[in-house]
């Protein structure tokens, strides 16, 4: 059994070359698991990248693991966190999670009045967003640009979705609301997030 380290980073120009890697993996992966994902081109994986949008992990030898990215939404006013994706290979050894808390931990640090959402079908992605103090909401609470929707087009599902108007659809939108910090007296994540943009965690496979 091979051991070694994984990094964990925001992406750069540099990690283009990944680009067409991680689109690949991401619809095969939902065509697996038989469930709807909205579509990525390589273009806007990268353009996540230029922007500093986006969180990669890859091993020691520059192999690709798995990566996630954010966006904003009506003036900053939301902040998807989503894309999250895991090379077969390197699934239940912790990766995810460690992407998924440093895309949030970004996105606290960069927007920290923002709301941040995802939408998934996924119980284990779920199960993340709620350690991080997200909650289930409607699809109301969340953005309503349609520019994000519109990224909806390329899912299975996109016609369940219209035909709901968009009140509702397989996934479940969750949303982490920095305004009820407050009320809340030590949240998991919400208050400990850093501006750290480097991690290593060590694998064996």
């Amino acid at each position: 059994m091979k051991q070694q380290m994984i990094f964990v980073r925001v992406a750069t120009i540099n990690d283009i070359r990944y680009t067409q890697q991680i689109c690949t993996e991401t619809e095969e992966s939902a065509i697996a698991r038989g469930t709807g994902i909205a579509k990525r081109s390589p273009e806007s994986i990268a353009r996540k990248m230029r922007e500093g949008k986006a969180v990669i992990a890859v091993t020691s030898s520059e192999e690709w693991v798995g990566f996630a990215y954010l966006e904003t939404w009506q003036n900053d006013q939301f902040i998807s966190n989503s894309g999250l994706i895991v090379a077969p290979q390197f699934r239940n050894s912790g990766v995810a999670k460690a992407i998924k808390e440093r895309i949030f931990r970004i996105s606290r640090s960069r927007y920290p009045q923002a709301k941040i959402f995802s939408i998934t079908s996924g119980a284990a992605i779920l199960k993340m967003n709620t350690r991080m103090g997200f909650e289930p909401v409607t699809f109301q609470q969340i953005t309503q640009d349609d520019l994000f929707w519109e990224g909806c087009k390329g899912c299975v599902n996109y016609d369940i979705l219209e035909g709901k108007k968009r009140a509702n659809c397989l996934c479940t939108a969750m949303l982490f609301d920095p305004a009820e910090l407050e009320m809340h007296a030590n949240p998991p994540l919400a208050q400990s997030f850093s501006s750290y943009n480097f991690s290593a965690i060590k694998s064996s496979f």
